[in-house]
């Protein structure tokens, strides 16, 4: 179709030159067909149901078509993984197709994971499976549903072709869009490559591309660092008070603007954990739930270090040090908002240790939780009715009881609607939890997409009721808790 060969496509990042990364032809499906689409991506983008039912958009995202007749391009970029540095990382398993230019003008990179190997695939064969594509596929829209910074995912191919893991599985194919597909290792690679003419060429870019106002600024590049600080402190706090695993924290995995990047074996809390792995392969707990603020002022440092040939190590020195205070006004703001706390008091980090100690002690589930106390009046808190709707995810009553009292004194001269008002919009009554993702992997794996549809429901809108989908708000059963998950997840 015409739509996907026009002036609104562009290949801006793909003509830096060749130190960003090589043209690759991609590696086609067998059979490639059109499993599901994101609606409210698409509208987002501009694009109908009819276009992306067109054959021609299924050549696309089944790698047997490039799009506007471009040869797709696969980045360059290293990174620290796990705290070492690999040299060896880029593209391994995706392709940037292209800039696709919205109706306000906005350029969103297309890029199709999944396309087959490229330069950097290493030992690997370049292949996503039906598993870890549907899971980034959900992730990406449960997290805008949570009003989280996060790529996005516009749809999904399924094909023909074996793919082995563990077992023998589907390839599948995963076209994700994002004003950016750069990462803290973009900056990394030519950094340590000693391009560093290179590396002003990535900064001049970043900055014209998506923050054109920091042109202006007396020290852009400096100004460029600060801004990567903020929002990743900023993306950092909506996780913690989500609740939100990410599971492999590398600098790799890490965008320049500030957006949850790369899904693997990603996690939701269920019963409230701070020392959470979902990782089973990060054995020392580097990744865990607690340890992400401390890892992402890491990877903030692995990423200032790139930035010497750029900026006055005294200026990146300050400009870090900003990042711990960036992070604790976002998150206690969070807290407050999940609390209803229209203002700030001294007694509130009283109040939410003595919470998490609360939630911690009784293996609550933490969404459940604040989920119920977002139901209730401040005059019914200690009814006898309200407790014992507490008592399937608290056992410790006692414990509860002080806690909820020590709430009630703290909201008692807040007006009520308001207060509800504020949690009900904060507090979801549905995410993604894995045990629900499994599922319908495993229905998808069948041929049935219902549980997909489904998920994507609530997902889309996780603070409003769904009554017909109500058991998808259900927490897990105790086989299903702390389910397994791989980087190949």
């Amino acid at each position: 179709m015409a739509v996907f060969n026009g002036s609104h496509i562009s290949f801006s990042f793909s003509q830096l030159g060749s130190a960003f990364g090589e043209h690759v032809t991609p590696t086609a499906l067998e059979n490639g067909r059109l499993f599901t689409y994101n609606a409210e991506v698409a509208k987002q983008l501009g694009l109908n149901e009819s276009e992306l039912t067109s054959e021609a958009f299924r050549a696309i995202l089944s790698a047997e078509q490039p799009l506007a007749g471009r040869t797709p391009f696969a980045m360059k970029y290293t990174g620290h993984q796990f705290g070492q540095y690999n040299p060896a990382l880029g593209d391994g398993r995706g392709v940037l197709l292209g800039e696709w230019r919205d109706a306000d003008g906005t350029l969103w990179d297309w890029h199709l994971k999944g396309a087959g190997k490229t330069p950097y695939s290493r030992h690997g064969d370049g292949r996503a499976v039906l598993r870890s594509t549907l899971r980034e596929y959900l992730a990406s829209a449960a997290m805008t549903g949570l009003n989280i910074p996060t790529t996005q995912a516009l749809a999904m191919a399924i094909s023909d072709t074996p793919v082995m893991r563990e077992r023998i599985e589907t390839a599948a194919t995963l076209l994700r869009v994002t004003e950016s597909h750069v990462r803290f290792g973009h900056f990394e690679y030519l950094f340590y490559s000693q391009q560093h003419e290179a590396l002003g060429t990535l900064a001049d870019y970043v900055i014209a591309r998506h923050f054109p106002e920091l042109a202006e600024a007396e020290k852009p590049y400096a100004a460029l660092l600060q801004e990567i600080v903020e929002r990743t402190a900023d993306m950092i706090a909506q996780w913690q008070a989500i609740g939100f695993n990410h599971g492999v924290m590398n600098t790799d995995n890490m965008s320049i603007l500030g957006q949850t990047f790369d899904y693997g074996p990603y996690a939701f809390l269920d019963d409230f954990d701070p020392g959470y792995i979902c990782n089973h392969s990060d054995y020392s707990g580097r990744y865990a739930f607690n340890q992400q603020p401390a890892i992402a002022l890491w990877n903030l440092s692995a990423l200032g270090y790139a930035f010497t040939p750029l900026v006055d190590k005294d200026v990146i020195n300050d400009i870090l040090g900003g990042f711990e205070h960036r992070l604790q006004v976002a998150y206690s703001r969070a807290m407050r908002d999940k609390l209803g706390l229209s203002d700030a008091q001294p007694s509130d980090s009283d109040l939410f240790n003595q919470l998490f100690a609360l939630l911690e002690g009784n293996q609550t589930d933490y969404t459940c939780f604040f989920y119920q106390l977002s139901q209730y009046r401040g005059d019914a808190l200690l009814t006898a009715g309200t407790l014992n709707q507490f008592k399937s995810i608290c056992q410790d009553t006692q414990a509860l009881t002080e806690w909820l009292s020590a709430y009630q004194q703290r909201v008692h001269t807040l007006d009520d609607s308001t207060r509800l008002a504020c949690m009900q919009r904060t507090n979801p009554k549905y995410i993604l939890r894995n045990y629900l993702a499994q599922a319908a992997i495993e229905a998808a794996e069948k041929g049935d997409l219902q549980p997909t549809h489904d998920l994507m429901t609530v997902l889309a809108h996780p603070f409003d009721e769904h009554p017909s989908l109500a058991h998808l708000a259900n927490p897990p059963t105790d086989d299903n808790k702390g389910l397994a998950l791989s980087c190949s997840s």
